[in-house]
Protein backbone atom coordinates (compact mmCIF):
# COMPACT_ATOMS: atom_id res chain seq x y z
CA UNK A 1 0.00 0.00 0.00
CA UNK A 2 1.40 3.41 -0.98
CA UNK A 3 2.04 5.70 1.87
CA UNK A 4 -0.79 8.03 0.67
CA UNK A 5 -3.33 5.68 1.56
CA UNK A 6 -2.13 3.92 4.88
CA UNK A 7 -4.06 4.12 7.59
CA UNK A 8 -1.52 5.78 10.17
CA UNK A 9 -3.87 7.24 12.65
CA UNK A 10 -3.31 11.08 10.95
CA UNK A 11 -6.47 13.20 10.54
CA UNK A 12 -6.74 13.54 6.61
CA UNK A 13 -7.86 17.34 5.20
CA UNK A 14 -9.22 18.00 2.12
CA UNK A 15 -9.85 20.85 0.27
CA UNK A 16 -12.34 21.65 -2.69
CA UNK A 17 -11.16 25.14 -3.52
CA UNK A 18 -13.69 27.48 -2.04
CA UNK A 19 -16.23 28.39 -5.30
CA UNK A 20 -16.92 32.18 -6.42
CA UNK A 21 -19.99 33.52 -5.50
CA UNK A 22 -21.08 34.84 -8.53
CA UNK A 23 -23.85 32.65 -9.33
CA UNK A 24 -24.89 29.36 -8.17
CA UNK A 25 -22.89 25.63 -9.31
CA UNK A 26 -23.31 24.35 -12.89
CA UNK A 27 -23.14 20.99 -13.39
CA UNK A 28 -19.50 21.70 -14.86
CA UNK A 29 -18.31 23.32 -11.58
CA UNK A 30 -19.95 19.98 -9.06
CA UNK A 31 -18.11 17.46 -11.78
CA UNK A 32 -14.19 17.96 -10.92
CA UNK A 33 -12.81 19.06 -7.94
CA UNK A 34 -16.07 18.87 -5.53
CA UNK A 35 -17.63 15.19 -6.77
CA UNK A 36 -14.36 13.51 -6.43
CA UNK A 37 -13.53 15.15 -3.19
CA UNK A 38 -16.38 14.03 -1.77
CA UNK A 39 -16.56 10.36 -3.21
CA UNK A 40 -13.08 10.08 -1.86
CA UNK A 41 -14.44 11.36 1.28
CA UNK A 42 -16.99 9.04 1.75
CA UNK A 43 -14.57 6.22 0.74
CA UNK A 44 -12.35 7.59 3.91
CA UNK A 45 -15.16 7.54 6.23
CA UNK A 46 -16.48 3.97 4.90
CA UNK A 47 -12.75 2.90 5.94
CA UNK A 48 -12.99 4.17 9.34
CA UNK A 49 -10.54 7.35 8.32
CA UNK A 50 -10.72 10.45 10.58
CA UNK A 51 -11.13 12.76 8.15
CA UNK A 52 -12.66 16.53 7.62
CA UNK A 53 -13.82 18.36 4.65
CA UNK A 54 -15.14 21.78 4.66
CA UNK A 55 -15.53 24.70 2.04
CA UNK A 56 -17.06 28.18 2.14
CA UNK A 57 -17.92 31.09 -0.56
CA UNK A 58 -15.09 33.30 -2.01
CA UNK A 59 -16.80 36.86 -2.44
CA UNK A 60 -13.70 38.70 -3.17
CA UNK A 61 -13.19 37.61 -6.44
CA UNK A 62 -13.42 40.18 -9.53
CA UNK A 63 -15.91 37.91 -11.20
CA UNK A 64 -18.57 38.52 -8.47
CA UNK A 65 -18.21 42.26 -10.29
CA UNK A 66 -18.39 41.37 -13.77
CA UNK A 67 -21.58 38.84 -12.85
CA UNK A 68 -23.07 41.26 -10.74
CA UNK A 69 -22.67 44.55 -13.46
CA UNK A 70 -24.28 41.57 -15.71
CA UNK A 71 -27.09 40.71 -13.54
CA UNK A 72 -28.07 44.32 -12.70
CA UNK A 73 -27.48 44.25 -8.92
CA UNK A 74 -24.40 44.73 -6.86
CA UNK A 75 -21.55 42.60 -5.68
CA UNK A 76 -22.35 42.31 -2.13
CA UNK A 77 -25.79 41.22 -3.38
CA UNK A 78 -24.81 38.70 -5.63
CA UNK A 79 -22.52 37.34 -2.75
CA UNK A 80 -24.69 36.88 -0.23
CA UNK A 81 -27.48 35.10 -2.64
CA UNK A 82 -24.89 32.94 -3.80
CA UNK A 83 -23.24 31.85 -0.93
CA UNK A 84 -26.92 30.06 0.32
CA UNK A 85 -27.70 28.60 -3.34
CA UNK A 86 -24.15 27.04 -3.46
CA UNK A 87 -24.50 25.76 -0.11
CA UNK A 88 -27.95 24.70 -0.92
CA UNK A 89 -26.52 22.82 -4.42
CA UNK A 90 -23.76 20.73 -2.40
CA UNK A 91 -26.52 19.51 -0.12
CA UNK A 92 -28.65 18.89 -2.92
CA UNK A 93 -26.05 16.41 -5.00
CA UNK A 94 -24.82 15.30 -1.76
CA UNK A 95 -21.46 17.02 -1.24
CA UNK A 96 -21.19 15.64 2.39
CA UNK A 97 -19.01 18.79 3.79
CA UNK A 98 -18.36 19.63 7.48
CA UNK A 99 -19.02 22.92 7.28
CA UNK A 100 -19.90 25.40 4.49
CA UNK A 101 -18.07 28.63 6.18
CA UNK A 102 -19.62 32.25 5.87
CA UNK A 103 -17.24 35.01 4.94
CA UNK A 104 -17.35 36.48 8.65
CA UNK A 105 -15.53 38.59 11.09
CA UNK A 106 -13.58 35.05 11.75
CA UNK A 107 -12.66 34.96 7.82
CA UNK A 108 -11.62 38.13 7.60
CA UNK A 109 -9.25 37.93 10.87
CA UNK A 110 -7.95 34.83 9.63
CA UNK A 111 -6.99 36.05 6.07
CA UNK A 112 -5.15 38.79 7.99
CA UNK A 113 -3.34 36.61 10.13
CA UNK A 114 -2.39 34.83 7.56
CA UNK A 115 -1.21 37.78 5.23
CA UNK A 116 0.61 39.83 8.26
CA UNK A 117 2.31 36.90 9.03
CA UNK A 118 4.03 36.94 5.75
CA UNK A 119 4.67 40.41 6.15
CA UNK A 120 6.42 40.50 9.49
CA UNK A 121 8.83 37.45 8.11
CA UNK A 122 9.43 40.23 5.20
CA UNK A 123 8.07 37.67 2.58
CA UNK A 124 6.71 40.33 0.63
CA UNK A 125 8.32 42.91 -1.67
CA UNK A 126 6.90 46.25 -3.40
CA UNK A 127 7.52 46.77 -6.96
CA UNK A 128 6.49 48.68 -10.26
CA UNK A 129 4.21 47.04 -12.42
CA UNK A 130 2.16 48.02 -15.71
CA UNK A 131 -1.65 47.11 -15.47
CA UNK A 132 -4.74 47.71 -17.87
CA UNK A 133 -6.57 50.77 -16.99
CA UNK A 134 -9.57 52.23 -18.28
CA UNK A 135 -9.20 55.72 -19.75
CA UNK A 136 -13.15 56.05 -19.44
CA UNK A 137 -13.50 54.96 -15.73
CA UNK A 138 -10.33 56.11 -14.23
CA UNK A 139 -9.97 52.86 -12.85
CA UNK A 140 -7.40 49.62 -13.10
CA UNK A 141 -8.62 46.55 -14.96
CA UNK A 142 -7.05 42.92 -13.21
CA UNK A 143 -8.05 39.69 -12.94
CA UNK A 144 -11.80 38.85 -14.40
CA UNK A 145 -12.33 42.58 -15.05
CA UNK A 146 -10.04 42.29 -18.34
CA UNK A 147 -9.85 40.47 -21.74
CA UNK A 148 -7.66 39.45 -24.44
CA UNK A 149 -5.53 36.66 -25.53
CA UNK A 150 -3.12 34.81 -23.66
CA UNK A 151 0.66 35.63 -24.66
CA UNK A 152 1.60 31.92 -23.36
CA UNK A 153 -1.48 30.08 -25.94
CA UNK A 154 -2.60 32.98 -27.99
CA UNK A 155 -6.22 31.51 -26.29
CA UNK A 156 -9.08 33.94 -25.39
CA UNK A 157 -8.63 34.81 -21.49
CA UNK A 158 -8.48 37.02 -18.77
CA UNK A 159 -6.26 38.74 -16.72
CA UNK A 160 -4.04 36.71 -14.09
CA UNK A 161 -4.52 33.09 -15.18
CA UNK A 162 -5.27 31.70 -18.59
CA UNK A 163 -7.89 29.31 -18.45
CA UNK A 164 -6.63 27.30 -21.48
CA UNK A 165 -3.23 26.82 -20.80
CA UNK A 166 -3.37 27.41 -16.95
CA UNK A 167 -0.07 29.17 -16.79
CA UNK A 168 0.34 32.89 -14.63
CA UNK A 169 0.22 36.10 -17.26
CA UNK A 170 1.88 39.10 -16.20
CA UNK A 171 0.77 42.50 -15.57
CA UNK A 172 0.67 43.89 -18.87
CA UNK A 173 1.14 41.09 -20.81
CA UNK A 174 -2.28 40.17 -22.14
CA UNK A 175 -2.61 40.49 -25.87
CA UNK A 176 -5.24 43.75 -26.90
CA UNK A 177 -6.67 44.03 -23.97
CA UNK A 178 -10.44 45.09 -23.59
CA UNK A 179 -12.56 45.22 -21.02
CA UNK A 180 -15.25 42.81 -19.76
CA UNK A 181 -17.44 45.37 -17.99
CA UNK A 182 -17.34 47.45 -21.25
CA UNK A 183 -15.66 46.48 -24.56
CA UNK A 184 -15.81 50.01 -26.12
CA UNK A 185 -13.91 51.01 -23.29
CA UNK A 186 -10.47 52.20 -24.53
CA UNK A 187 -7.84 50.16 -22.57
CA UNK A 188 -4.17 51.57 -22.06
CA UNK A 189 -1.55 50.84 -19.47
CA UNK A 190 -0.44 52.31 -16.30
CA UNK A 191 1.93 52.34 -13.60
CA UNK A 192 1.02 51.32 -10.40
CA UNK A 193 2.88 50.49 -7.10
CA UNK A 194 1.87 47.10 -5.79
CA UNK A 195 2.69 44.61 -3.32
CA UNK A 196 4.51 41.11 -4.98
CA UNK A 197 5.14 37.68 -3.10
CA UNK A 198 8.47 37.00 -5.32
CA UNK A 199 7.85 33.58 -6.74
CA UNK A 200 11.18 33.10 -7.98
CA UNK A 201 12.60 33.41 -4.61
CA UNK A 202 11.04 29.67 -4.04
CA UNK A 203 11.69 27.99 -7.24
CA UNK A 204 14.30 25.73 -5.70
CA UNK A 205 12.22 24.55 -3.28
CA UNK A 206 9.18 23.95 -5.22
CA UNK A 207 10.84 22.37 -7.63
CA UNK A 208 12.10 19.66 -5.04
CA UNK A 209 8.67 19.69 -3.38
CA UNK A 210 7.22 18.24 -7.20
CA UNK A 211 9.89 16.34 -7.72
CA UNK A 212 8.98 14.39 -4.57
CA UNK A 213 5.23 14.23 -5.17
CA UNK A 214 5.45 13.71 -8.84
CA UNK A 215 4.91 10.31 -9.00
CA UNK A 216 1.59 10.64 -7.68
CA UNK A 217 0.38 12.99 -9.05
CA UNK A 218 -1.57 13.13 -12.62
CA UNK A 219 0.55 13.24 -15.34
CA UNK A 220 -1.07 16.64 -16.52
CA UNK A 221 -0.11 18.35 -13.96
CA UNK A 222 3.16 16.98 -13.42
CA UNK A 223 3.97 17.80 -16.67
CA UNK A 224 2.65 21.56 -16.40
CA UNK A 225 4.63 22.18 -12.88
CA UNK A 226 7.20 20.99 -14.70
CA UNK A 227 7.06 23.56 -17.55
CA UNK A 228 6.20 26.00 -14.91
CA UNK A 229 9.13 25.54 -12.85
CA UNK A 230 11.66 25.17 -15.73
CA UNK A 231 11.87 29.09 -16.38
CA UNK A 232 11.75 31.97 -13.64
CA UNK A 233 8.61 32.51 -11.71
CA UNK A 234 6.71 35.84 -11.86
CA UNK A 235 6.04 38.32 -9.03
CA UNK A 236 2.58 37.30 -8.03
CA UNK A 237 0.79 40.12 -6.78
CA UNK A 238 -0.26 40.30 -2.99
CA UNK A 239 -2.47 43.90 -3.91
CA UNK A 240 -4.55 45.78 -6.62
CA UNK A 241 -5.60 48.87 -6.80
CA UNK A 242 -8.83 48.36 -7.59
CA UNK A 243 -11.58 48.82 -5.09
CA UNK A 244 -13.35 45.44 -4.56
CA UNK A 245 -12.07 42.69 -2.13
CA UNK A 246 -10.51 43.00 1.52
CA UNK A 247 -8.30 46.38 2.00
CA UNK A 248 -5.41 45.58 2.12
CA UNK A 249 -3.57 45.99 5.54
CA UNK A 250 -0.19 47.29 4.35
CA UNK A 251 1.10 51.42 5.01
CA UNK A 252 3.00 50.85 1.86
CA UNK A 253 -0.16 50.01 0.00
CA UNK A 254 -2.77 53.08 0.74
CA UNK A 255 -6.92 51.79 -0.90
CA UNK A 256 -5.25 49.03 -2.21
CA UNK A 257 -7.39 45.65 -1.63
CA UNK A 258 -5.67 42.27 -1.55
CA UNK A 259 -5.59 39.94 -4.18
CA UNK A 260 -8.27 37.38 -3.86
CA UNK A 261 -6.36 34.39 -4.83
CA UNK A 262 -4.27 35.03 -1.60
CA UNK A 263 -7.39 34.05 0.20
CA UNK A 264 -7.23 30.76 -1.13
CA UNK A 265 -5.63 29.05 1.39
CA UNK A 266 -6.13 31.20 4.75
CA UNK A 267 -9.89 30.85 3.89
CA UNK A 268 -9.60 27.40 3.77
CA UNK A 269 -8.23 27.32 6.80
CA UNK A 270 -11.30 29.16 8.26
CA UNK A 271 -13.18 26.68 6.78
CA UNK A 272 -12.04 23.55 8.49
CA UNK A 273 -11.82 25.63 11.89
CA UNK A 274 -15.81 26.92 11.20
CA UNK A 275 -16.44 22.91 10.40
CA UNK A 276 -14.97 21.71 13.43
CA UNK A 277 -17.03 24.05 15.41
CA UNK A 278 -19.27 22.73 13.98
CA UNK A 279 -18.91 19.44 14.89
CA UNK A 280 -18.32 20.18 18.66
CA UNK A 281 -14.51 20.52 18.47
CA UNK A 282 -12.48 23.09 20.74
CA UNK A 283 -10.63 25.24 18.16
CA UNK A 284 -7.82 26.87 19.40
CA UNK A 285 -7.18 28.63 16.68
CA UNK A 286 -8.60 28.87 13.13
CA UNK A 287 -5.18 27.53 11.11
CA UNK A 288 -4.73 25.15 14.12
CA UNK A 289 -5.53 22.01 11.79
CA UNK A 290 -2.62 23.15 9.44
CA UNK A 291 -0.03 23.64 11.97
CA UNK A 292 2.59 21.11 11.19
CA UNK A 293 3.12 19.89 14.88
CA UNK A 294 -0.29 17.97 14.86
CA UNK A 295 1.42 16.61 11.38
CA UNK A 296 -2.20 16.28 9.47
CA UNK A 297 -2.48 14.56 6.20
CA UNK A 298 -3.71 17.61 3.35
CA UNK A 299 -5.11 16.99 0.00
CA UNK A 300 -5.87 19.20 -2.32
CA UNK A 301 -8.84 18.70 -5.09
CA UNK A 302 -8.50 21.53 -7.81
CA UNK A 303 -8.85 22.06 -11.97
CA UNK A 304 -6.77 22.16 -14.07
CA UNK A 305 -6.78 25.89 -14.45
CA UNK A 306 -5.86 26.74 -11.12
CA UNK A 307 -3.09 24.45 -10.59
CA UNK A 308 -0.68 27.47 -10.72
CA UNK A 309 -2.20 28.89 -7.85
CA UNK A 310 -2.93 25.48 -5.33
CA UNK A 311 0.20 23.87 -6.61
CA UNK A 312 2.40 26.68 -7.15
CA UNK A 313 1.44 30.34 -4.71
CA UNK A 314 -0.09 28.33 -2.40
CA UNK A 315 3.09 26.09 -1.63
CA UNK A 316 5.21 28.55 -2.28
CA UNK A 317 3.16 30.58 0.99
CA UNK A 318 2.97 27.68 3.44
CA UNK A 319 7.10 27.13 2.82
CA UNK A 320 7.33 30.90 3.42
CA UNK A 321 5.65 30.25 6.45
CA UNK A 322 8.79 28.45 7.63
CA UNK A 323 7.63 25.35 9.05
CA UNK A 324 4.47 26.64 10.92
CA UNK A 325 2.15 24.78 8.42
CA UNK A 326 2.14 21.51 6.68
CA UNK A 327 2.49 21.08 3.05
CA UNK A 328 -0.17 19.05 0.94
CA UNK A 329 0.78 15.38 0.54
CA UNK A 330 -1.46 15.19 -3.14
CA UNK A 331 -3.03 16.99 -5.43
CA UNK A 332 -5.84 15.78 -7.21
CA UNK A 333 -6.03 17.75 -10.42
CA UNK A 334 -9.07 16.97 -13.41
CA UNK A 335 -9.00 18.92 -17.07
CA UNK A 336 -12.58 20.32 -18.20
CA UNK A 337 -16.11 19.09 -18.56
CA UNK A 338 -18.29 20.24 -21.45
CA UNK A 339 -21.49 20.55 -22.16
CA UNK A 340 -22.79 18.92 -25.34
CA UNK A 341 -19.31 18.97 -26.72
CA UNK A 342 -18.89 22.78 -25.87
CA UNK A 343 -17.32 24.63 -22.83
CA UNK A 344 -20.55 25.76 -20.01
CA UNK A 345 -21.24 29.73 -20.54
CA UNK A 346 -23.06 31.16 -17.97
CA UNK A 347 -23.27 34.43 -19.91
CA UNK A 348 -24.19 32.38 -22.85
CA UNK A 349 -26.85 30.66 -20.91
CA UNK A 350 -25.12 26.96 -22.57
CA UNK A 351 -25.12 25.65 -19.12
CA UNK A 352 -27.08 22.97 -17.02
CA UNK A 353 -27.31 23.87 -13.53
CA UNK A 354 -26.70 21.17 -11.00
CA UNK A 355 -29.28 21.71 -8.61
CA UNK A 356 -31.95 21.77 -11.97
CA UNK A 357 -30.56 18.27 -12.98
CA UNK A 358 -31.18 16.60 -9.52
CA UNK A 359 -34.63 18.37 -9.55
CA UNK A 360 -35.35 15.84 -12.45
CA UNK A 361 -33.04 12.98 -12.01
CA UNK A 362 -32.31 11.06 -8.63
CA UNK A 363 -28.88 12.49 -6.95
CA UNK A 364 -27.73 8.99 -6.74
CA UNK A 365 -28.40 8.99 -10.72
CA UNK A 366 -26.42 12.07 -11.38
CA UNK A 367 -23.65 10.85 -9.09
CA UNK A 368 -23.19 7.66 -10.96
CA UNK A 369 -22.86 9.44 -14.13
CA UNK A 370 -20.28 12.47 -13.09
CA UNK A 371 -18.11 9.85 -11.80
CA UNK A 372 -18.44 7.72 -14.60
CA UNK A 373 -17.35 10.40 -17.48
CA UNK A 374 -15.42 11.89 -14.93
CA UNK A 375 -12.57 14.44 -16.38
CA UNK A 376 -9.76 12.83 -15.04
CA UNK A 377 -7.17 12.87 -18.04
CA UNK A 378 -8.73 14.89 -20.83
CA UNK A 379 -12.00 16.55 -21.13
CA UNK A 380 -14.82 14.53 -21.08
CA UNK A 381 -18.30 15.75 -21.86
CA UNK A 382 -21.94 15.68 -20.03
CA UNK A 383 -24.81 15.12 -22.35
CA UNK A 384 -28.30 14.46 -20.82
CA UNK A 385 -29.08 12.03 -23.56
CA UNK A 386 -26.12 9.95 -22.76
CA UNK A 387 -27.19 10.20 -19.38
CA UNK A 388 -30.52 8.73 -19.51
CA UNK A 389 -29.19 6.24 -21.99
CA UNK A 390 -26.19 4.94 -19.97
CA UNK A 391 -27.62 5.34 -16.69
CA UNK A 392 -30.43 3.52 -17.78
CA UNK A 393 -29.36 0.68 -19.95
CA UNK A 394 -26.02 0.01 -17.78
CA UNK A 395 -27.16 0.44 -14.16
CA UNK A 396 -31.13 1.16 -13.55
CA UNK A 397 -32.62 -1.51 -15.45
CA UNK A 398 -29.77 -4.18 -14.46
CA UNK A 399 -30.05 -3.63 -11.01
CA UNK A 400 -33.54 -3.09 -10.88
CA UNK A 401 -33.90 -6.86 -12.63
CA UNK A 402 -31.39 -8.01 -10.10
CA UNK A 403 -33.59 -6.58 -7.34
CA UNK A 404 -36.73 -8.20 -8.75
CA UNK A 405 -35.17 -11.61 -9.08
CA UNK A 406 -33.43 -11.50 -5.56
CA UNK A 407 -36.75 -11.02 -4.24
CA UNK A 408 -39.03 -13.66 -5.84
CA UNK A 409 -36.23 -16.08 -5.23
CA UNK A 410 -36.34 -15.15 -1.72
CA UNK A 411 -40.25 -15.37 -1.22
CA UNK A 412 -40.38 -18.69 -3.19
CA UNK A 413 -37.62 -19.95 -0.60
CA UNK A 414 -39.09 -18.17 2.24
CA UNK A 415 -36.13 -17.31 3.64
CA UNK A 416 -36.98 -13.24 4.99
CA UNK A 417 -35.92 -13.68 8.09
CA UNK A 418 -33.72 -16.53 8.38
CA UNK A 419 -29.57 -17.19 8.08
CA UNK A 420 -28.35 -18.02 4.70
CA UNK A 421 -24.93 -20.01 4.22
CA UNK A 422 -22.30 -18.76 2.66
CA UNK A 423 -19.71 -20.36 0.86
CA UNK A 424 -15.96 -19.62 0.88
CA UNK A 425 -15.95 -18.74 -2.45
CA UNK A 426 -18.47 -15.83 -1.89
CA UNK A 427 -16.35 -14.58 1.08
CA UNK A 428 -13.35 -14.80 -0.66
CA UNK A 429 -15.91 -12.49 -4.15
CA UNK A 430 -16.93 -9.87 -1.41
CA UNK A 431 -13.62 -9.64 -0.86
CA UNK A 432 -12.40 -8.65 -4.30
CA UNK A 433 -14.84 -6.67 -4.52
CA UNK A 434 -14.04 -4.41 -1.52
CA UNK A 435 -10.49 -4.27 -2.67
CA UNK A 436 -11.19 -3.26 -6.39
CA UNK A 437 -13.29 -0.17 -5.06
CA UNK A 438 -10.76 0.24 -3.06
CA UNK A 439 -7.90 0.51 -5.89
CA UNK A 440 -10.06 2.87 -7.27
CA UNK A 441 -10.86 4.97 -4.48
CA UNK A 442 -7.51 5.52 -2.64
CA UNK A 443 -4.96 8.41 -3.57
CA UNK A 444 -2.58 6.58 -5.27
CA UNK A 445 -4.42 5.07 -8.18
CA UNK A 446 -7.70 7.40 -7.78
CA UNK A 447 -10.36 6.80 -10.84
CA UNK A 448 -13.78 7.93 -10.63
CA UNK A 449 -14.56 6.69 -14.07
CA UNK A 450 -13.19 2.89 -12.92
CA UNK A 451 -15.01 3.07 -9.95
CA UNK A 452 -18.23 3.85 -11.21
CA UNK A 453 -17.95 1.23 -14.16
CA UNK A 454 -16.87 -1.42 -11.34
CA UNK A 455 -20.45 -0.82 -10.21
CA UNK A 456 -21.75 -1.84 -14.11
CA UNK A 457 -19.32 -4.95 -14.07
CA UNK A 458 -20.57 -6.40 -10.37
CA UNK A 459 -24.48 -5.19 -11.53
CA UNK A 460 -24.31 -7.71 -14.26
CA UNK A 461 -22.35 -10.45 -12.60
CA UNK A 462 -24.30 -11.09 -9.97
CA UNK A 463 -27.59 -10.17 -12.16
CA UNK A 464 -26.31 -13.42 -14.16
CA UNK A 465 -25.96 -15.58 -10.95
CA UNK A 466 -29.80 -14.50 -9.67
CA UNK A 467 -31.08 -15.29 -13.14
CA UNK A 468 -29.36 -18.92 -13.09
CA UNK A 469 -30.69 -20.06 -9.67
CA UNK A 470 -33.83 -18.51 -11.21
CA UNK A 471 -33.76 -20.72 -14.55
CA UNK A 472 -32.67 -23.80 -12.47
CA UNK A 473 -36.30 -24.76 -10.83
CA UNK A 474 -34.40 -25.18 -7.46
CA UNK A 475 -36.56 -26.18 -4.56
CA UNK A 476 -36.95 -24.45 -1.32
CA UNK A 477 -33.96 -25.67 0.16
CA UNK A 478 -31.84 -25.81 -2.41
CA UNK A 479 -32.42 -21.51 -3.30
CA UNK A 480 -31.66 -21.61 0.65
CA UNK A 481 -28.36 -22.89 0.07
CA UNK A 482 -27.96 -20.49 -3.09
CA UNK A 483 -29.21 -17.30 -1.77
CA UNK A 484 -26.42 -16.34 1.08
CA UNK A 485 -24.04 -16.00 -1.62
CA UNK A 486 -25.59 -13.62 -4.13
CA UNK A 487 -26.89 -11.30 -1.06
CA UNK A 488 -23.48 -11.38 0.57
CA UNK A 489 -21.75 -10.30 -2.67
CA UNK A 490 -24.51 -7.40 -3.07
CA UNK A 491 -24.20 -6.13 0.67
CA UNK A 492 -20.12 -5.52 -0.15
CA UNK A 493 -20.99 -4.03 -3.66
CA UNK A 494 -23.71 -1.49 -1.70
CA UNK A 495 -20.79 -0.71 0.65
CA UNK A 496 -18.47 -0.34 -1.83
CA UNK A 497 -20.42 1.77 -4.03
CA UNK A 498 -21.65 3.90 -0.69
CA UNK A 499 -19.17 6.74 -1.96
CA UNK A 500 -21.31 7.08 -5.19
CA UNK A 501 -24.96 5.83 -4.84
CA UNK A 502 -25.13 7.42 -1.20
CA UNK A 503 -28.81 7.14 -1.22
CA UNK A 504 -29.80 3.48 -2.44
CA UNK A 505 -26.65 2.52 0.13
CA UNK A 506 -28.34 4.94 2.69
CA UNK A 507 -31.25 2.93 2.38
CA UNK A 508 -30.04 -0.74 1.66
CA UNK A 509 -28.28 -0.20 5.16
CA UNK A 510 -31.31 1.02 7.11
CA UNK A 511 -33.52 -2.25 5.68
CA UNK A 512 -31.03 -4.99 5.50
CA UNK A 513 -29.58 -3.45 8.91
CA UNK A 514 -25.70 -3.55 8.07
CA UNK A 515 -23.49 -0.36 8.12
CA UNK A 516 -21.24 0.25 4.88
CA UNK A 517 -18.04 -0.34 5.96
CA UNK A 518 -15.34 -1.32 3.27
CA UNK A 519 -13.08 -3.86 4.90
CA UNK A 520 -12.63 -7.52 3.61
CA UNK A 521 -13.24 -8.70 6.93
CA UNK A 522 -16.14 -7.35 7.29
CA UNK A 523 -18.12 -10.01 4.66
CA UNK A 524 -15.58 -12.90 5.98
CA UNK A 525 -19.10 -14.35 7.52
CA UNK A 526 -20.71 -17.78 7.55
CA UNK A 527 -24.10 -16.47 7.10
CA UNK A 528 -25.82 -13.60 5.86
CA UNK A 529 -29.83 -12.58 5.31
CA UNK A 530 -31.56 -11.44 2.33
CA UNK A 531 -33.37 -8.01 2.62
CA UNK A 532 -35.30 -5.97 0.61
CA UNK A 533 -33.22 -4.47 -2.32
CA UNK A 534 -34.30 -0.76 -3.14
CA UNK A 535 -35.36 -0.15 -6.83
CA UNK A 536 -33.40 2.77 -8.68
CA UNK A 537 -35.25 5.20 -11.08
CA UNK A 538 -34.69 7.15 -13.28
CA UNK A 539 -36.75 9.96 -12.41
CA UNK A 540 -36.73 12.00 -8.99
CA UNK A 541 -39.38 12.20 -6.69
CA UNK A 542 -40.14 15.82 -7.35
CA UNK A 543 -40.03 14.95 -11.26
CA UNK A 544 -42.54 11.91 -10.99
CA UNK A 545 -44.87 14.06 -8.91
Amino acid sequence: MSALDKADGRRTIVIGGPPTTNGDLHVGHVAGPYVGADTHVRYLRATGRDVLFASGGDDSQTYCVTSAARLGTTPRELTAKSWGLIKGTFEAIGVDLDGFAPTDDGYRATVYDYVNRLYELGKFRMRTVRLPYSEATGKFLVEGLVGGDCPHCLADSRGGICEACGLPIDFDALIEPWSILDPSDPVTLREADIMVFPLEEYRERLIAFHREKESSWRPHAVTFMRELLSKPLPDFPITYPIDWGMPAPFAETPGQTLNAWLEGMPASMYCHAHARRMLGEHVPANDDAWLAEHDNRLLFFVGFDNLFIWAGVHVAELIAHEGRYILPDTLLCNEFYELDNDKFSTSKGHLVWTRDLVQDVPRDIARFYLNLTAPEHSRTNFSRAALEKVAGERLVGPWNDLAATLAKLTAEAGVEDEPLPVSPEARGYAAVIVERFSLCLQLSSFSLSRAADLIVQNVARLRQQADRAGEQGLDRDALRLRLGDPYLQLRALITSASPILIDLAAEAARVGGFEPRMAADAFDVATTTAFPVPALSMRAASARA
